[in-house]
C-alpha cells in the first residue's frame, strides 16, 4: 500500500516538459548497411520528458500528430509539432476504482482502418476502439473462451481487418502471481472481422510487441523475458493462423551484459528492416535478423513508431518521448 501511495504522489508531482532543443544518447553502428537507413550525423532528439513510463506511440496521418501512452499515469498524451504536449485521454486503460497496480493505463495503440484509436487496456483487460474526434469506447475483445485476458499489451491490424495482439501479465497488480488471473497462458491472439477470438501462439513466456513483414507473410513477436530475450518470426498461413516460429534475433547476451531494456515494441520499414526496442535502446535488424545498429537512448526503451511522411521514428523511452530522422519509410506510408 505504501508503494501505491508513493506512486500516486509521484503522478501528482509529475511535470511534463516539451524540449525540442535537447539531444541524448548516440547511434551505434555495427554494419555499413545502416548508412542506408540513418545518416551518420543522425541525432536522438528529446520532444518531451517527465513521464512515468511512456509507451505505445502511434501517428495520426490525417491530423499530423502523435499519440502515446503513459501506462502508470493512465493517460494518453498528444504531441504535435510547435505545440505543447497535452492530455488526449484520461483514463486511458482503467476505468475502475483506483488504485489498480502500477500499470493500469493503456499500452499499445494503433489507428485502425476506420480511423479509430484502438487501445490495449491493462486495467480493463481488453482491446477497445474509439473514434478520435468524438469518443465513446467499444470493446473489441476482452476474453478468450470465457476467460478474461491478463493485460493486452500491443496490437497490429492486418490489411484484411483482422487484429493480432499479445497478452502478457505486466498490467496485473501482482503480475503473473495475481489471483485475478483467469488464463494460464501468456498468449498471442487474433480477432477476425466477425469478432471471433482465436489463440494463435501459446508457448511464449512473455510476448510483447508484434508486427507484420511488408507483404504480411511473416509475423514478428518480441519476447520480454530476460532469460529468453528473443525476436521471433512466424510464417503467416492462408487461414490467418501462423506456423512454427523460429528465433530471428537473440538479445539475451545483451541482457546479460547489463544493457537496459528488453525486446518490446517493434515496427517495420518498407524494405523489411526491423526497428525493435531492446537492450540498449532501439535495435535495427535486417530482414534476415542481422544487427545493423542500435539507437542508444541510455534508458529502458519501450516502443517506437514511424510518423510524418513515414521517415521519422518516434521512440518512447522511460520518461522520454524521442525522435530520430531516418532515410527509410515505415510500412503504412
Amino acid at each position: 500500500m505504501k508503494n501505491i501511495y508513493l506512486l500516486l504522489l509521484i503522478i501528482g508531482m509529475n511535470q511534463i516538459v516539451s524540449a525540442q532543443s535537447k539531444n541524448i544518447g548516440q547511434i551505434a553502428r555495427f554494419d555499413p548497411l545502416l548508412d542506408n537507413l540513418l545518416d551518420k550525423d543522425a541525432k536522438i532528439e528529446v520532444l518531451g520528458e517527465g513521464f512515468i513510463w511512456s509507451e505505445g506511440p502511434v501517428w495520426n496521418k490525417k491530423e499530423q500528430y502523435l499519440l502515446f501512452s503513459d501506462v502508470p499515469a493512465n493517460i494518453v498524451y498528444r504531441w504535435k509539432e510547435s505545440e505543447k504536449i497535452t492530455e488526449f485521454l484520461k483514463p486511458s486503460g482503467y476505468t475502475g476504482i483506483m488504485p489498480y497496480g502500477d500499470e493500469p493505463g493503456s499500452n499499445g495503440l494503433i489507428i485502425n482502418q476506420k480511423g479509430e484509436l484502438v487501445s490495449c487496456e491493462h486495467g480493463d483487460r481488453r482491446i477497445s476502439s474509439m473514434p478520435l474526434n468524438i469518443g465513446g469506447k467499444r470493446t473489441i475483445a476482452d476474453n478468450f473462451s470465457g476467460k478474461r485476458f491478463n493485460s493486452p499489451n500491443d496490437i497490429v491490424q492486418k490489411s484484411n481487418g483482422d487484429y493480432y495482439f499479445t497478452d502478457p501479465p505486466y498490467g496485473l497488480p501482482m503480475k503473473e502471481n495475481d489471483p485475478s488471473r483467469e488464463t494460464p497462458l501468456f498468449g498471442v491472439y487474433r480477432v477476425d472481422k466477425t469478432g471471433i477470438v482465436s489463440l494463435i501462439i501459446d508457448n511464449l513466456t512473455r510476448p510483447n510487441g508484434l508486427a507484420f513483414s511488408p507483404d504480411e507473410t511473416v509475423l514478428y513477436v518480441a519476447q520480454s523475458d530476460p532469460a529468453q530475450a528473443y525476436i521471433m518470426s512466424y510464417p503467416v498461413l492462408a487461414d490467418g493462423k501462423v506456423g512454427k516460429g523460429k528465433i530471428l534475433f537473440d538479445a539475451t547476451p545483451m541482457v546479460k551484459e547489463g544493457l537496459k531494456g528488453l525486446p518490446d515494441g517493434l515496427k517495420i520499414d518498407k524494405k523489411g528492416n526491423i526497428f525493435t526496442t531492446g537492450p540498449g535502446g532501439v535495435l535495427i535488424l535486417s530482414p534476415d535478423g542481422k544487427l545493423l545498429g542500435r539507437i542508444e537512448t541510455g534508458e529502458a526503451t519501450a516502443n517506437c513508431a514511424f510518423g510524418n511522411d513515414g521517415s521519422v521514428l518516434y521512440i518512447t523511452a522511460d520518461m522520454y518521448l524521442l525522435r530520430v530522422k531516418t532515410k527509410t519509410i515505415g510500412v503504412g506510408f
